[in-house]
């Protein structure tokens, strides 16, 4: 028996649901889907964006977060919008009806992470350092390549015939045999 099993807990928590019913979020009832933003139509689009923005000016002033954390132009920068609406996602999950305090704290606990990457995403940006919006332009990796067209059509993994490892290791050394046998060492 595990330990950590507790039915009786889980009961109190989840025993109400049943398996088709969605789960409530906050005040407003049902949670909003999460969107894929690359994949946002004119209809979702809007809706999405007001939310995540008045999300930010609150997350920005709740947490006093500086400009070299969030700019002012963060919601021209998809790598920021995209950490920010991760971070709006999971605080708004944090805070549920069946929460027994652990979500809030979860998210305390990862946000200084995230602030960190914010932090970094901003500095490479650059546009706290000219204090105006400066423009990137996204890498685009080719995938036409004659040889990555080559690549693609093998596995370029070796099943090791035992369970778990099977397939896990590129051109690595699989026992300390070979690994000897390669370096030279005897011992």
């Amino acid at each position: 028996m595990n330990p950590f099993d507790d039915e009786d807990a889980a009961d109190k928590l989840f025993g109400d649901l049943t398996i088709d019913e969605p789960l409530e979020g906050g005040p407003g009832g049902l949670t909003e889907p999460t969107y894929r933003w690359r994949e946002l139509d004119q209809i979702s689009a809007p809706k999405a964006w007001t939310a995540l923005a008045g999300w930010v000016s609150w997350f920005v002033a709740t947490y006093r977060l500086t400009s070299s954390v969030v700019p002012d132009c963060w919601w021209r920068h998809p790598e920021l919008v995209a950490e920010l609406y991760a971070l709006q996602k999971a605080e708004l999950a944090s805070y549920t009806p069946t929460d027994p305090g652990f979500g809030p704290l979860g998210f305390h606990e990862r946000l200084p992470l995230a602030i960190e990457r914010l932090r970094q995403e901003t500095k490479t940006i650059g546009c706290v350092g000219l204090q105006v919006h400066r423009e990137t332009s996204p890498r685009l990796l080719p995938t036409d390549d004659p040889e990555f067209l080559g690549w693609f059509t093998k596995p370029h993994q070796e099943a090791t015939g035992k369970s778990g490892t099977a397939g896990h290791v590129v051109g690595a050394v699989r026992t300390m045999d070979q690994y000897h046998r390669k370096h030279g060492d005897d011992s």
